[in-house]
């Protein structure tokens, strides 16, 4: 199950599939095949691994999957039909689909005759897949917010420069985990004063295998020649300051994960709305002062109805801290119309 796990890492991150990868084993435990999902449209693990064996040579086999087999027919077949068509006699998977649409493959492969164990590294693969099922659950992506600052709450100096508070490290860490969504979300003002790229690159500028759909976010429109028209990938805009009805965008684009990089202004609306999975807050050893501050108003009026968070992670990138958090106890839900416009000039996209 640990192959499985990793070649279901191969796969894109952030669409509307899961991560999944399968191993065939023989009736005698040699490996006979290897197969992992590479994104909508194209064939799941399981069926990947099948078309790399001669017909016939799976009879008997075991299938190890990180995820229980699809029993839905949609841009593929399902799995778990193409498992017993094969004559696989085992499927070992770790955890059941949290699509209800996909579900039910280990139903039809008991009722085929086909032994089944499920629960084997559950928990690593739900981990794979944890922003993925939450998407599928909640029907609206995952959100991750991040944002750089000084160690005092900054993110710009009093002129409005921001480039860069964090090291090369931090930043080449931000490219990383952009690439690990399907998309990139900032406002116009972000565009506007920035002109980031919103590419996901690494130390030496190249571009990663997997790139973010850039979102822009705002009334405004990008100018022709903005950085974010070069993008690998189609630009979505998101006429308006409604964070769901950005998330609604995205999720209509096919997309479970957004990576949201905007300003204080863009960051504060999702965070007011309750909007926002994850925190990611890269602090610099540095002190800047002055009333550029990295969120806005969030709706607490006392010190009782502070957001708290979670501390999950810490990690030294550099001379730079990451931390990574997630909310809890948190308040009711604001309301969006309220919130300021994300595509006012006050933002910045630390990685670019």
């Amino acid at each position: 199950m640990r192959r499985a796990l990793d070649l279901a890492l191969r796969g894109p991150a952030g669409g509307a599939n899961p991560q999944v990868g399968c191993v065939l084993l023989a009736p005698g435990g040699a490996v006979l095949a290897e197969g992992w999902h590479r994104g909508a449209g194209t064939p799941h693990a399981e069926a990947d691994a099948l078309a790399k064996v001669p017909e016939g040579a799976a009879a008997g086999a075991t299938a190890v999957v990180t995820l229980e087999p699809c029993d839905h027919t949609g841009r593929t077949g399902p799995c778990s039909v193409a498992l017993v068509e094969a004559g696989v006699a085992r499927v070992v998977f770790a955890h059941r689909d949290a699509n209800p649409l996909a579900a039910g493959g280990a139903d039809r492969l008991r009722a085929a005759g086909v032994a089944v164990e499920e629960g084997v590294l559950a928990a690593e693969a739900a981990e794979v897949n944890e922003r993925w099922a939450t998407a599928i659950r909640r029907g609206r992506p995952w959100v991750t917010a991040k944002w750089a600052s000084s160690l005092d709450g900054r993110v710009a100096a009093a002129d409005g420069s921001s480039r860069w508070i964090t090291g090369p490290q931090a930043r080449l860490d931000v490219h990383r985990r952009r690439a690990a969504h399907g998309a990139v979300v900032v406002g116009t003002g972000t565009v506007i004063a920035d002109d980031p790229a919103l590419t996901a690159r690494d130390a030496v500028g190249r571009l990663l295998p997997h790139q973010p759909v850039p979102v822009v976010v705002g009334r405004r429109e990008p100018v022709e020649g903005a950085a974010v028209r070069t993008h690998p990938r189609p630009l979505l805009r998101v006429p308006g300051h409604d964070p769901r009805a950005a998330l609604d965008a995205i999720v209509a684009a096919g997309l479970t994960t957004a990576f949201l990089e905007g300003g204080p202004t863009l960051v504060s609306a999702f965070l007011a709305a309750d909007l926002v999975d994850e925190v990611l807050v890269y602090l610099a050893p540095t002190l800047l002062g002055g009333d550029r501050l990295a969120t806005l108003d969030l709706g607490v009026p006392t010190i009782g109805a502070q957001r708290r968070l979670a501390v999950r992670e810490v990690h030294r990138l550099g001379d730079d801290l990451l931390v990574v958090a997630r909310p809890h106890g948190a308040p009711g839900s604001g309301d969006p119309s309220g919130s300021p416009d994300p595509g006012t000039p006050s933002s910045h996209s630390e990685g670019s």
